[in-house]
Order: C-alpha cells, then structure tokens, then sequence
C-alpha cells in the first residue's frame, strides 16, 4: 500500500509539472495589448444650399446610400430657368453682328470709290474724309455687336450657376441620417436640409494610456474588433497620433481610418484596437541625439 501510495504521488507531480510546461510554451511572448475604441463616421455633412426658397422635392429619405454630385433635391427654380431661358436666346441672336458687318462692307466699298473719284480730281476731299469716318464708326459697331456677344454669352452662364445653386447635390459618399425639411418648407440661411454622414472609409478614435506615447507612429497598422453583433477583424492604418497630451485623464489621443468598401461596417459602433507597438528607442527623432550640456 505504502508503494502505490508513492507511485501516486509521483505521477500527480509530474502531471502538474508538464501543465505548467504546456501553458508556458503556449504563450511564447506578450499578447498584443488592446484599447477601448470608436468607430465613427468620416464627416458628418449637414448639407445646405447657398440660397435660401421653397423646396421644390427631395429624392432621398433616411437610410438611403447616396453618391458624391448625386441629385438629393431642388428648391424651386421657375424664375431662374426663365431666366436662364432668355440669356440663351440673346446669346444665339446673330443678327445685330450680321447687320454691322453688311453695313461695313458697304461703307468701305463706298470709300474706295470716293477715293478713286479724288485721285481722279472728280470727288471731293468732304466726301472722301466722310465716307472714311463712316466706315471707321461702322467697324467699330461691329466690335460693339461682336462684345454683345460675349457679354450674352457670359450671362448665360451667370444663369446657369444661378440655376444650379438652386439644385442640391451630395458633396460625399455616404449614407441620408435625417431629413430635416420636407418638400413646401422654407429654407432660410440657418437652417440646413439634410444630414448625410460619410462612412467610407471610418473613422476609429481612441485614448491610449501616455505610458504607450512613441510606441504607436502614424502609417503603422491596426487590428479593429467592432463589439457583437457586428463581429469580426478588421485592418486600419493609423492617420492621426495626438502630440498633446491630456494631463487630467493621463491619455492621448490616436485616429485610424478603417476602409469600407460597400459600407458593410456600420459607424456609432464601439471596438476593441490592438496596435503594431514600436520601440521608443527606434524612434527616427531619438536616433542619434544626444543630451545638451548646460
């Protein structure tokens, strides 16, 4: 009995012993610290327009994708469409040009006669110095009527950008959050449209202790775990490492964006962060200096 007792005892101690081998060799070094995180969305757009009216339609509601210079709505533009209309037809009138150039031609042949009959000793030289003058007033008309033109032409596209100021355009990729007037409603210059919100790609926040400051450098990557039920690990590069500390929570900031094609991944979502982590000593701005001698 005293014998089996031993063997017992024995082989109880060894297992613990290859326990303790098997957990030590399982973790072979530190595992990659994470940090509580944000997911939020690129920039929030509280669209306006530069002109205040009536809302004639909108064409999205909350909850629809929407597409950078994608049409969202109009406010009512009949007046600038007239407008628009008639600075179109006062460009494409040419006749006022025609008229000057027909009336040039005539004057300036009317001048080679007159000038001919003179080196003659047939016409006089009133006549010839009148029909030069009217000539002379004649082509300058005609660059009259040709700037005409232009200025036509220059008002056309006045109209026309005064006319699109009057149609609303998404100025990101992204997604309607609320829609905060309806078609009938007065836009006066307070009061925005709409709220549209770009989330491709995301925005990822996060406070790291200042105990990890020049560990974490802007470029590096980084693994973001969205909390349940989103799931999942995704990879973020590191745009913004805040150079201000903040003295009352012992923290500093760090901003990642986090890619999204096909907005798959939602934003107001918390996460978890773990970063490629560097030495201090390796940083580029410690290599090489040296401590100043007072």
């Amino acid at each position: 009995m005293r014998w089996i007792a031993c063997c017992l005892c024995w082989s109880v101690g060894l297992s613990v012993v290859n326990i303790a081998r098997s957990e030590a060799g399982a973790t072979p070094g530190p595992s990659p610290t994470q940090f509580e995180c944000v997911i939020e969305p690129q920039q929030i757009v509280r669209l306006a327009s530069p002109v205040v009216g009536v809302i004639a339609r909108l064409d999205v509601d909350r909850g629809d994708v929407v597409r950078q210079n994608q049409i969202v709505g109009k406010l009512e533009d009949g007046v600038e469409a007239a407008r628009l209309a008639l600075a179109r037809a006062r460009a494409m009138n040419e006749y006022v040009i025609r008229t000057a150039e027909s009336r040039l031609r005539f004057l300036r042949r009317k001048h080679l006669r007159l000038q001919d009959l003179y080196g003659k000793n047939v016409g006089s030289l009133a006549a010839l110095q009148e029909a030069e003058t009217e000539a002379d007033v004649a082509e300058q008309q005609l660059h009259d009527a040709e700037m005409n033109q232009v200025f036509a032409q220059l008002e056309v596209r006045n109209a026309e950008e005064v006319l699109n100021q009057r149609t609303l355009r998404s100025p990101v990729d992204g997604v309607v959050v609320e829609r905060l007037l309806v078609p009938g409603e007065y836009r006066n210059e307070q009061s925005p449209i709409l709220t549209l919100a770009q989330i491709d790609p995301l925005r990822v926040e996060v406070f790291v202790p200042t105990a990890h400051f020049g560990q974490i450098r802007t470029g590096s990557k980084a693994m973001v775990r969205p909390e349940e039920p989103i799931g999942g690990i995704y990879t973020a590069t590191t745009t913004v490492v805040d150079q201000v500390l903040d003295a009352a929570s012992n923290t500093f900031g760090v901003r990642l964006a986090l890619p999204n094609p096909g907005l798959r991944l939602p934003a107001g979502i918390r996460c978890k962060v773990s970063f490629e982590m560097h030495s201090i000593a390796s940083t580029p701005d410690s290599e090489g200096a040296s401590p100043s001698k007072q």
